[in-house]
């Protein structure tokens, strides 16, 4: 029972400055945007770790749209469970935007989802693979539509994770409303 409490025990969060994702943010523009469609996501992440999952679930409704994820950090884990083609990681490394593209289908199918993100890259500190600190790829996957769009940030680990998660957010916000992914996002 919660009647009543204030500070940390609080239901809100209290004193404890419990950040609520914005009516603003990407991800409550993509829960909203499917939830007026009907519609449902997955997503399936290598270096967003569970961050992109997070910023949805964080979004109060979410539950209507949002059908689960995949965080596949590990490269075999991608052929595994996202059903990435073990050739194609064989061939190209993990950080690709055929990678990230066939991990968005395999999300899509594997959770039953109208619509499915991906993020790969390299977060650092260190390269990977020949790829250079901060490029990554993200991916979105839906009725009618593959896009792909490759990022380079030079910033720090943290940041480019976030930069991830907001990047696919907004991927998948211009192709609901029908628009053509501006360029770098």
């Amino acid at each position: 029972m919660s009647e009543g409490l204030a500070g940390p025990d609080a239901p809100d969060g209290g004193d404890l400055g419990v950040d609520r994702p914005a009516a603003g943010s990407p991800a409550a523009a993509v829960v909203h945007a499917l939830t007026e469609r009907a519609q449902t996501l997955a997503v399936v992440e290598s270096l967003t770790g569970g961050l992109l999952a997070s910023a949805l679930v964080d979004v109060a409704g979410a539950s209507a749209v949002f059908r689960g994820g995949l965080v596949v950090y590990a490269t075999d884990l991608k052929a595994s469970l996202a059903a990435v083609p073990a050739g194609l990681l064989a061939q190209r490394g993990p950080v690709d935007p055929d990678v990230a593209l066939a991990m968005a289908e395999g999300g899509r199918v594997r959770c039953a989802a109208d619509w499915a993100l991906a993020t790969t890259g390299v977060a650092g500190p260190q390269p990977q693979g020949g790829k250079p600190v901060g490029r990554l790829y993200v991916a979105v996957v839906g009725p009618g539509v593959r896009q792909v769009r490759r990022l380079d940030l030079g910033r720090g680990r943290d940041a480019v994770r976030a930069a991830s998660v907001t990047a696919a957010l907004r991927l998948l916000i211009l192709q609901l409303r029908g628009l053509p992914p501006a360029e770098g996002t």
